[in-house]
């Protein structure tokens, strides 16, 4: 069973920033993406950054390119999300989810790459979800 942890949510000021972490455990894929993902109010869920454990391939919505930061840490099966700059529109709720890209798991739905998780809608299975954690950023 997928076990996904989020914390480092809060409030912060415009311009200030903020480190989310997301550890995962529970399955025993090869090959996986672990991916940030964010919903604000009356809008639609979001790939925010997501990153590819086996080679540390990274994805950036245009939204966060250049402010943010994904690493992951294979030791500790975690990744980091380290958010700069922090504007208003960035207030959502952070979700951390995990795809995976073994084809010989039951788990696989098809998605290849790194950019696939972050880009297409539903990419995340329903039970590969963290609980999201609350990022508010304002003045």
């Amino acid at each position: 069973q997928v076990h996904v942890v989020e914390s480092g949510g809060g409030l912060v000021q415009p311009g200030g920033s903020l480190t989310l972490s997301c550890a995962v455990s529970g399955f025993t894929y090869r090959d996986y993406v672990i991916g940030w993902f964010r919903q604000a109010p009356g809008k639609e869920r979001e790939g925010v950054s997501c990153i590819g454990m086996s080679d540390k391939h990274t994805y950036y919505s245009d939204a966060v390119k250049g402010r943010f930061t994904i690493s992951g840490d294979d030791a500790k099966n975690t990744v980091h999300l380290q958010m700069n700059s922090l504007r208003l529109e960035d207030t959502a709720v952070y979700y951390c989810g995990v795809v995976s890209l073994d084809p010989l798991t039951r788990a696989f739905r098809g998605f290849t790459t790194v950019q696939a998780v972050c880009v297409v809608r539903d990419s995340v299975a329903s039970d590969s979800w963290g609980q999201g954690t609350q990022v508010t950023v304002s003045s």
